[in-house]
């Protein structure tokens, strides 16, 4: 089981806590720091303010060395995909080749009211198009161009560069729906990804996305399937309640909702995902501040998962 550490910098952390995050992350032997992508705090002041997810990245590129990079997920309404394209290509060379991209079709009308950004009610066709120009743009050979003419954007004559330094570039697909977003992830994902889910519904969305690469004629072990839930542990419950508290949660509502409990009940639960198809847990943790919290899970979870 491989163990990531995701991160909500919009609910107040600016780059040099991020980059201590991270740097926690990449020396305690987690296999990735994640961020999310957006503007807007859902909940207090926010302050110092948003940072932009790949800006945040191409930071982090060059301030880490061996760990996995990436956003969970960046919404297709924030920019435009050829722009997109040449983002994650240079950041993933930037990073010796360590990055994945997250995409999914954008949820939150208020960021985008906040900060100018246009939200459409229907967006999946934007996503489905994006999907197919920054996978077109990587695949195109070297010296050749790519045209793409779509309901949401065109691209005329374009010279396809740069390109990521890995062929192909990992993309994270992610998303509750019962069929369209399973059928986009068998034919574009390297990854399936459910994020927050009810527990009961991680192996029925796993499913799905079988289904989906089996009617592809894709091989469904070809993906990665993941899972992100926030987390709580300590040494004790006492520590597991502080944890909760912290976060605006008790530790009750995270036993039900999400990784939490003592280091055994956490390994408890890695494994029962595991059980259930999961390869990879996105750890979301909420306290930024409390880096004891990722010591905590590298030693005393980590070793047993």
């Amino acid at each position: 089981m491989q163990l990531r550490i995701f991160t909500e910098p919009q609910e107040g952390a600016g780059y040099e806590t991020l980059l201590a995050v991270a740097r926690a992350t990449e020396d305690l032997g987690f296999d990735a720091f994640f961020r999310s992508d957006h503007y807007l705090a859902f909940g207090g002041d926010g302050l110092p303010g948003p940072t932009d997810a790949w800006t945040t990245l191409a930071g982090l590129a060059r301030e880490t060395s061996r760990i996995r990079l990436g956003t969970l997920v960046s919404p297709a309404t924030f920019r435009w995909p050829g722009i997109l394209a040449v983002q994650v290509a240079q950041v993933d060379a930037m990073s010796g080749g360590r990055i994945e991209l997250g995409l999914g079709t954008g949820w939150n009308a208020a960021e985008h009211r906040a900060y100018g950004i246009p939200f459409p009610e229907r967006r999946f066709g934007m996503l489905t198009e994006q999907l197919e120009i920054i996978t077109g743009l990587f695949g195109t050979p070297l010296g050749e161009r790519f045209s793409y003419a779509g309901e949401h954007y065109r691209l005329d004559d374009c010279p396809a560069l740069p390109k990521p330094v890995q062929d192909p570039l990992p993309i994270i697909i992610g998303g509750h729906g019962p069929s369209r977003t399973p059928a986009l992830a068998a034919r574009f994902a390297a990854e399936y990804n459910t994020a927050f889910p009810p527990k009961h519904e991680i192996g029925g969305r796993f499913a799905n996305v079988r289904r989906a690469c089996e009617e592809a004629g894709r091989d469904p072990a070809d993906l990665v399937y993941s899972v992100a839930l926030t987390t709580t542990a300590g040494a004790t419950e006492a520590e597991v309640v502080r944890r909760a508290a912290a976060i605006g949660r008790t530790a009750r509502q995270m036993r039900a909702t999400g990784i939490a409990g003592t280091a055994q009940e956490v390994v408890d639960t890695i494994a029962w995902l595991a059980e259930i198809g999961a390869s990879r847990v996105y750890l979301q943790v909420l306290d930024l501040q409390d880096l004891e919290h990722l010591e905590f899970i590298a030693a005393e979870v980590a070793p047993h998962v």
